[in-house]
């Protein structure tokens, strides 16, 4: 009986840390429910390329921003960073890719919020430059929602310079749904919709929220890239289309 209890007791001992360990699972929303993760930072260091003055602008640095859209029917990421949680240096050092800096990997604030990379069903992205397209590759075992016209770019040869291919090679292999309408409801209630906005790429898009609290919000990828575009009626230079 002592023996027993012992190893009663040692099994306890062990079992009590796993279950502590395993990560805590967001139960399924009522409503659409938006999740912003800090990817980082671009460290531009002059905003002439979208034909704005030094003095013109309040910082010519930009942010990046990866968003979780949590519905009732599945989960949805839209555009994932510029740096691969998989290029992270050990020790917890900040992850670089050209002239963008982030310190914490997806995948980490996405168990913070309660997901993991294959709890998502689907995959957007608002374009195909490299500062949207990082960690796409986790999410290669989602259906892929894109415009045909950007997925040839993605993946013509040579490839873009405006571009990391290794960062979404995986993409080529998933479940892809060609979006070949203006306007695509993800998930049929009008809460998340998808609309075609080329023009800085072929196939640009944005995402169109209908939020239960927040109300209507839309995520606009690079269809603006500073406040001051709008201000000053300015266009980038190097717009695929102007």
């Amino acid at each position: 009986m002592r023996k027993t209890s012992l190893h009663l007791i040692a099994l306890l001992a062990v079992a009590a840390p796993l279950a502590m360990a395993q990560p805590h699972r967001a139960p399924t929303p009522k409503s659409p429910r938006l999740y912003i993760f800090d990817c980082g930072t671009i460290n531009a260091t002059d905003a002439s390329g979208y034909r704005l003055q030094k003095e013109e602008v309040a910082t010519p640095k930009m942010s990046m921003e990866c968003f979780l859209i949590a519905h009732p029917k599945g989960n949805l990421m839209w555009d994932v960073g510029a740096i691969p949680d998989s290029s992270f240096p050990p020790g917890g050092s900040p992850g670089t890719l050209r002239n963008a800096v982030t310190t914490r990997t997806l995948t980490s604030q996405l168990a913070e919020a309660g997901y993991a990379p294959a709890d998502i069903n689907y995959l957007a992205l608002s374009h195909f430059h490299w500062d949207h397209v990082g960690n796409a590759n986790l999410f290669a075992g989602a259906t892929w929602l894109t415009p045909k016209a950007e997925r040839d770019v993605m993946f013509a040869d040579p490839p873009s310079p405006r571009t990391e291919p290794a960062n979404f090679s995986a993409l080529k292999n998933s479940k892809t749904v060609f979006l070949t309408q203006d306007e695509y409801d993800v998930f049929g209630d009008g809460t998340v919709v998808i609309r075609a906005a080329p023009g800085h790429s072929p196939g640009h898009q944005v995402l169109y929220l209908k939020l239960a609290k927040t109300g209507l919000v839309v995520l606009s990828g690079d269809l603006y890239h500073y406040a001051e575009e709008r201000k000053l009626n300015r266009l980038p230079t190097s717009e695929y289309n102007v």
